[in-house]
């Protein structure tokens, strides 16, 4: 039995200095004492454990095979197929201009006239001159019948021996004058005629008409205007353009257009004509560089391919803005995933799981004025395996606006991340666990889902009403 000490004995003695007393705890308060440090060693022990990261909520998509068009896509502007500038030969004041921009104008119609006095004194003085040139052939012409006739009279003389033969060489030597003379008058005659053509030239230039079927895009002059008429240097009165046939001029970088080609088909988007597009087809591909901020850090080297418009677009003008998408290669039966998918790493998050960096000996800053080398970054894409994502080193191929092909790296079915933006390009990492972001239903299917979900409502509340009741 256990001793205790009851207060009902005061005169039991005290307990002697310096002994020992023994105090024994109840079954009880045994089992409660090691229950409480079980607990309390749970909880420090649950606080030291690591807590394991809640799963990144991605959106995902399946690889799939399909065929894939390689998309060039740049911008740029409308312009006419064949644009004139119009210019003078001739330099005069302008005193009559008879069209304005918008104007449809057809080949000959007169567009306006240039002061003509000039030009038609001129005329009158080559006409002159060539009216005269052609009486001195004729003089000389006359001549030369006389001198003949006078040689073949002396010829006659001398066969009757009543004229010596110096007469007769005489007569025949004026007689080869004279057909010099009138040749000479000829080429006088000819030189006149070229001069009187000229001069109704320059007179018929001071009539401006159009060269082509066209309608005036820029009208540049206006009357009393003087015009100069240079062979080295234009001076535009108007442009006529023709707008049945537009054409796009797009400069696509350096890197891209080594995949367009003469011929290749194209879909033009026009800002002016929304949701709309339109059939093009690539016909001229620059060979020579446009070079911009030639030796800066912003250098771009771009090259000016030109489009042309299968069918006639009612109301597009040059100038306005419009975006192109040239198909260059098509192949079929590629394994395709959305190109959203795609991203990069450094080859070290790729060889660490988890997505953490190898430890490595600091690398020495780089020397001055040299560039620190960069990491080389390979394509990347993630595939969800049992809840977790496993990164994938691929190799791309062609791309869409919306798809491109994987030639190694993922098989058809694979499901990868797609998204969202931020997690795929910088949170993600090999291991990590995930959870599958459901897709939105969109169209039809919301639609029916509402429906069937306010179905559902009605009959329950048909069912309250009746249990009321």
């Amino acid at each position: 039995m256990d001793a205790q000490t009851t207060p009902s004995n005061p005169a039991a003695p005290a307990p002697a200095a310096g002994a020992t007393i023994s105090v024994r705890m109840s079954w009880p308060k045994r089992i409660f004492a090691v229950l409480f440090v079980l607990a309390l060693v749970g909880v420090v022990a649950a606080s030291l454990k690591p807590k394991s990261e809640p799963p990144v909520t991605v959106q995902t998509g399946a690889a799939r095979k399909g065929a894939i068009t390689r998309v060039v896509t740049a911008g740029g502007k409308l312009q006419a197929a064949t644009e004139v500038k119009l210019s003078s030969n001739i330099t005069g004041d302008l005193v009559e201009l008879l069209i304005r921009e918008g104007d449809r104008v057809t080949k000959g119609q007169v567009l306006g006239r240039i002061d003509a006095r000039r030009y038609s004194a001129q005329l009158n003085q080559s006409e002159a001159a060539r009216n005269s040139a052609a009486a001195d052939t004729e003089v000389q012409n006359v001549r030369v019948a006389q001198l003949k006739a006078e040689l073949a009279r002396v010829d006659r003389l001398v066969s009757s021996q009543n004229a010596s033969t110096a007469e007769a060489e005489k007569a025949r030597a004026e007689l080869d004058g004279a057909r010099a003379q009138a040749a000479s008058a000829q080429q006088r005659l000819a030189q006149a005629d070229a001069a009187l053509r000229e001069a109704r030239h320059q007179f018929s230039l001071t009539t401006i008409t159009a060269p082509m079927d066209g309608i005036v895009t820029q009208r540049l002059k206006q009357v009393g205007e003087r015009v100069r008429g240079s062979d080295f240097s234009e001076d535009v009165l108007m442009v006529i353009s023709t707008l049945s046939k537009m054409e796009m001029k797009m400069e696509v970088g350096e890197h891209e257009v080594v995949y367009v080609k003469e011929g290749d088909p194209a879909e033009i988007e026009i800002d002016a004509f929304a949701d709309r597009k339109f059939k093009a087809q690539v016909v001229e591909v620059a060979r020579n560089a446009t070079i911009k901020n030639l030796g800066t850090e912003q250098e771009v080297t771009t090259f000016v391919v030109r489009l042309a418009l299968v069918d006639q677009v009612t109301g597009a003008l040059p100038g306005m803005s419009a975006q192109a998408a040239v198909s260059t290669d098509t192949r079929a039966g590629a394994v395709v995933v959305p190109i959203q998918a795609v991203t990069v790493r450094t080859e070290k998050e790729i060889g660490t799981p988890g997505g953490s960096p190898e430890k490595t000996t600091p690398q020495p800053p780089p020397a001055p004025g040299k560039k620190a080398k960069k990491e080389k970054l390979q394509k990347v894409v993630f595939v969800v395996v049992n809840g977790e994502a496993k990164v994938r080193a691929v190799e791309t191929g062609l791309a869409s606006d919306t798809e491109i092909e994987i030639v190694s790296g993922v098989a058809e079915g694979d499901v990868v991340v797609e998204g969202p933006y931020r997690v795929l390009s910088r949170d993600l990492a090999d291991g990590k666990k995930v959870k599958v972001e459901e897709p939105e239903k969109k169209g039809a299917e919301a639609d029916k889902a509402k429906a069937e979900q306010a179905k559902g409502d009605q009959a329950k509340a048909d069912a309250d009403k009746a249990k009321a009741k």
